[in-house]
Order: structure tokens, then sequence, then C-alpha cells
């Protein structure tokens, strides 16, 4: 409005402030918080027990260091890669950056352990194609953790909603409808993946914001 000035924190301190939540996994444990409510208020139990596991390639800004970005061949994109593991709703249980060249499989025992040790009662993770019967094998073994492939079958033409698939699509989707997170500007991993938490959370707190239905 005209005659009123905007007044913005000094960038250095929420800066500073962003940096203090990151190194001390602040980030993290407040969308964690959040999301046990999102569950709880759907009518689910605060953990989760199944989950789906996929990744997504963005293009890198200059900012963004040779050593810590790639090129996706299948994609064909320069950058980093997003490895998420989401509940049945579509919120994030865990995320890991790499450069856009690292293999989905390579990612996927790290980012599964993390998740199995954080959320006791996941027993099942969907996934795609690209997940062998090795890794599966593994998981199994090493997890506890049935990992379900779900194939596209071979007369498939054009676009087709998988099933369960279309929920970590649903949350990649998200993503980029947040400005900050179309294209990798974060110089560092750390502050790269923090941003993937901010978005979730952003999304959660929508959710826990809408008017919940009265009952008769």
């Amino acid at each position: 409005m005209a005659g009123h000035a905007c007044h913005f924190p000094p960038w250095d301190r929420v800066s500073a402030f962003f940096r203090r939540w990151r190194n001390h996994d602040l980030v993290r444990e407040f969308h964690d918080r959040l999301r046990r409510l999102v569950r709880e208020r759907s009518g689910r139990d605060s953990e989760p027990g199944a989950g789906v596991i996929d990744s997504q390639s963005v293009k890198a800004d200059a900012v963004v260091g040779s050593d810590s970005r790639g090129f996706d061949g299948g994609k064909l994109i320069n950058g980093r890669k997003r490895h998420v593991v989401v509940d049945t709703l579509g919120v994030l249980l865990a995320a890991i950056v790499t450069a856009a060249d690292v293999g989905d499989r390579a990612v996927a025992q790290v980012l599964l352990t993390q998740v199995t040790a954080a959320h006791h009662l996941l027993a099942l993770v969907w996934a795609d194609g690209g997940c062998t019967s090795t890794l599966v094998e593994n998981v199994l073994a090493a997890l506890g953790l049935v990992l379900a492939i779900v194939k596209r079958s071979d007369d498939m033409r054009g676009f087709v909603v998988l099933p369960k698939r279309c929920i970590v699509e649903r949350f990649f989707a998200h993503l980029m409808r947040s400005r900050r997170l179309v294209r990798d500007v974060e110089r560092s991993i750390p502050s790269a993946e923090a941003m993937v938490y901010w978005s979730t959370t952003m999304l959660m707190t929508r959710r826990v914001a809408r008017p919940r239905p009265s009952r008769p």
C-alpha cells in the first residue's frame, strides 16, 4: 500500500536462524512433530506402517558446485536428485539429496535404513521398477522391510497413474509449487534437504489449519 513500507528482518539474521535450525536438526524435529499431528487428525496412527519411495531430479543453479551436482542421463538433467520416502498420506518421512548422477538403488538402502530406524512400525514400502530383486532381498534381510515393486506393464502407452506411485508423484508436484525448490539454489546439501522439509512443513500447516468437519 502507498505510504506504508514493508519491514522485513535483515537477511543476515534470517540466514543465521536458518543455519542454526539446520545444524541442530530442528527443522526436521519440528517437521516430524507436525507430521504426527497430521496423521492423528486424519484418523491414522501417529507412526506409519507403509510408505512409498522415489526420486526427483531437478536442475541446479550456478551457485551449486561441481562436487555436489551431476548429470542424470535418464532425465537429461544437470543438477541434484531428491530421494524421498513418504507415508500413504503423501507426507514426508525422510529425504536425502545427492548429485543427480547418483543411482537410486545406491541411495535406497541408506534411506530405508534411516526410515526404519526412525519408524519402527514401518513394514511395507512401494517402489518403482528400477529397484532390483537384490535390493528387495537385502532390505528384507537387513531391515525386515517388504519392498513391493509397482511396475508399468509393457502394453501401457502414454501417461498412466500407477497404484500407490501417484502418492509420491503428488508430493513431488507440491515441491515444484514451492518457488525455492523449482531449481536447486542451495550451496550445500544440508541446506537443500532442509528446504525440502520446510516445504512439507508448510503443506502440513495448511492441513492442520483447515476447519475440522463437525460430527452429527
